[in-house]
């Protein structure tokens, strides 16, 4: 987990898939009610991040307590807003990070064995205990089946998944927005291109096998730069951790 936490573009590939299913999720107004996520979804990913890089690389004390302060916000968002979030919602958060953990990291490393997957799933599941999310499976298979129904039944293109694009794509620009929906292309399940209205043409895979050359032979920060809004290339390259 922390290598694949640990670099900025499998991080970036995570989030680029996230973006995806958060627009489409049913529970997506909560992210609205705050108006943190449409006002600003790059400074919303950075405030997600160092929350899960806390959790990665603290010792366990400090991880607890990143994790207690996570469920601090959540709870203090559920008081202002006189309601609960759904169990559903958080569940499909966290099955959200175990999948696209894995995803990302294939797309740009290799293949995970079957014990890795274990691992991933494992240390989410540890989070979401530590927040009190109820119904979480116990086994690695059994959250595949769970998945697989969570994203069958809680997903929907709404009003909302269509504002939060256009705040993408505001906040992006239109090149990079092109580039954030080919990455979607090729890191979110089938169901979730389909709702999204993502092409089914994977332009991007010549560039990943590019770009993880690039990454051998140490060109790859010259490209995240080129590619990067100017006003955040500082903080993406702090995602990178020293493993």
């Amino acid at each position: 987990m922390r290598r694949i936490w640990g670099r900025a573009d499998t991080i970036l590939f995570i989030f680029a898939g996230a973006s995806a299913e958060f627009a489409l999720n049913k529970a997506v107004d909560w992210l609205y009610f705050t108006g943190r996520l449409p006002a600003d979804p790059l400074a919303r990913l950075f405030s997600t991040v160092t929350y899960a890089q806390k959790i990665v690389f603290s010792e366990e004390a400090a991880a607890l307590a990143a994790i207690d302060s996570i469920t601090a916000i959540h709870k203090a968002v559920e008081e202002k807003r006189g309601a609960k979030i759904p169990g559903w919602a958080y569940r499909d958060v966290l099955f959200m990070l175990i999948d696209y953990s894995i995803r990302a990291f294939e797309i740009l490393e290799r293949k995970l064995t079957a014990a890795e997957k274990e691992e991933a799933f494992a240390i989410f599941q540890v989070i979401g205990l530590r927040m009190g999310i109820d119904g979480l499976p116990a086994t690695y298979n059994s959250w595949l089946i769970m998945r697989k129904k969570h994203l069958q039944q809680n997903l929907l293109y709404s009003a909302f998944t269509s504002h939060l694009y256009l705040q993408y794509k505001k906040h992006l620009g239109a090149a990079r927005y092109l580039l954030l929906k080919q990455v979607q292309v090729i890191m979110v399940p089938a169901s979730v291109r389909k709702l999204a209205g993502l092409t089914n043409i994977p332009f991007l895979y010549p560039v990943v096998q590019v770009y993880k050359l690039a990454a051998k032979i140490k060109l790859s920060r010259f490209i995240k730069n080129a590619i990067l809004p100017k006003g955040y290339k500082l903080q993406v390259q702090g995602l990178d951790m020293e493993m």
